[in-house]
């Protein structure tokens, strides 16, 4: 069974960083695009990064200059470094892979002082 496990959430005050990391296993994350999303309780998922295989990143507006989408193929894992964190940047922050449409359970990031 294919699973995405994230970590790496957590409470940090306003202008803080956190390092969220996703753990994919029984598929490769090496020929496919990997993307976070995040979504507060009753609202839309929103995107907040891609990875493509070839090494492009893309960001949603809100994270540009903030955030950093990177990715190891070897470990199978895609992180996400996120800085001078604001209070609306909490959420719950998922993983997705997109070749075969599977999400991880997602890791809770709260912003407040």
């Amino acid at each position: 069974q294919v699973q995405l496990v994230e970590s790496g959430g957590g409470l940090v005050q306003p202008g803080g960083s956190l390092r969220l990391s996703c753990a994919v296993s029984r598929i490769t994350i090496r020929f496919y695009t990997m993307d976070w999303y995040r979504q507060t309780r009753g609202k839309q998922r929103e995107l907040v990064a891609s990875s493509t295989p070839g090494g492009t990143t893309t960001y949603a507006d809100f994270g540009q200059g903030r955030f950093t989408i990177s990715r190891d193929n070897a470990k199978n894992t895609v992180y996400l470094q996120m800085n001078t964190l604001k209070p609306e940047d909490t959420d719950v922050y998922y993983c997705y892979h997109r070749g075969i449409g599977a999400w991880g359970q997602g890791t809770q990031v709260t912003v407040s002082s």
